[in-house]
């Protein structure tokens, strides 16, 4: 079994203030892994670029957290170094990875080593990518093209790598609108403190399954959906009772009988509960 840890980046300039790191969380977090967890994979955002927590991670005889190789993609600073050598990539290495509607997205491999790295560690790998404006549009900061680059120890495709760390879950204020204004964490229920925190973590819960159930189990149409659409089109199908030749029958909508793909959901749900429940 493999597990995946990601960290947000709750700072809004991307940085930790000044003598903090995230280390103690990362380390807390491997920790609480089950024993059954065997491969471990982490992914974060440009408050984990951090000393520390690169050589933490790159260290297969790591101190306060599992034996063995870390699979990790980290967000990295732009540093004005790192910048010019972005800007100095020539345009044949660039490589397509996505055409949106008003900007290029190209990536490339350099090589870039931060801070003081130890000669026999695990090298590094630096993914660069180049957002540019369609002709005509800037930045907020007045350039046409913009770098961002993505530190990591693994191997493989540089393409299927950056989509993986973008799969994490990002910044995290989108998180806390869902469980804030849809699954109930911004209504606390009573005047104490540990109750209010276990009332949190059960919103905090309840994100997890649906964010679980929706890679999983649903329809790619429903991957980006909020559990207010969820409790409609999979959780509540309206239908009516009615008795007929002497029988109840549930007659549901026409719309709900054409929802052919969340009957194979709800099957897969029940085929991954027999899974977990079995090892």
């Amino acid at each position: 079994m493999e597990q995946d840890l990601a960290v947000a980046d709750e700072y809004r300039d991307g940085h930790v203030p000044a003598g903090m790191t995230t280390l103690p969380g990362i380390q807390r977090g491997f920790q609480s892994l089950p024993p059954t967890v065997t491969e471990y994979f982490f992914r974060a955002d440009r408050a984990s670029y951090d000393e520390q927590v690169l050589k933490w991670l790159a260290d297969p005889a790591r101190p306060d957290g599992p034996r063995g190789p870390i699979g990790f993609t980290i967000s990295a600073d732009m540093t004005d170094p790192l910048r010019r050598l972005c800007a100095a990539v020539p345009e044949a290495d660039w490589a397509l990875l996505e055409a949106r509607a008003a900007e290029t997205v190209r990536w490339a491999d350099v090589e870039f080593t931060p801070g003081d790295w130890p000669k026999a560690a695990w090298p590094l790998r630096d993914l660069v990518l180049q957002i540019r404006k369609t002709q005509g549009q800037l930045f907020a900061t007045g350039n046409d093209t913009k770098y961002l680059a993505v530190v990591t120890n693994r191997t493989g495709a540089g393409a299927a790598l950056i989509r993986w760390h973008w799969q994490k879950a990002g910044t995290i204020e989108p998180g806390h609108d869902v469980t804030k204004n849809e699954l109930g964490a911004a209504v606390p229920p009573c005047g104490r403190f540990g109750a209010n925190a276990a009332w949190y973590r059960l919103s905090l819960f309840t994100y997890n399954v649906l964010s679980a159930m929706k890679s999983l189990a649903l329809p790619a149409h429903l991957t980006t959906a909020r559990p207010k659409r969820l409790r409609f089109a999979l959780f509540t199908l309206a239908g009516r009772l009615i008795t007929h030749a002497g029988q109840l029958v549930l007659r549901i909508s026409a719309e709900a009988e054409r929802l052919v793909g969340l009957i194979a959901a709800r099957t897969r749900l029940v085929v991954l509960q027999q899974r977990i429940a079995s090892g």
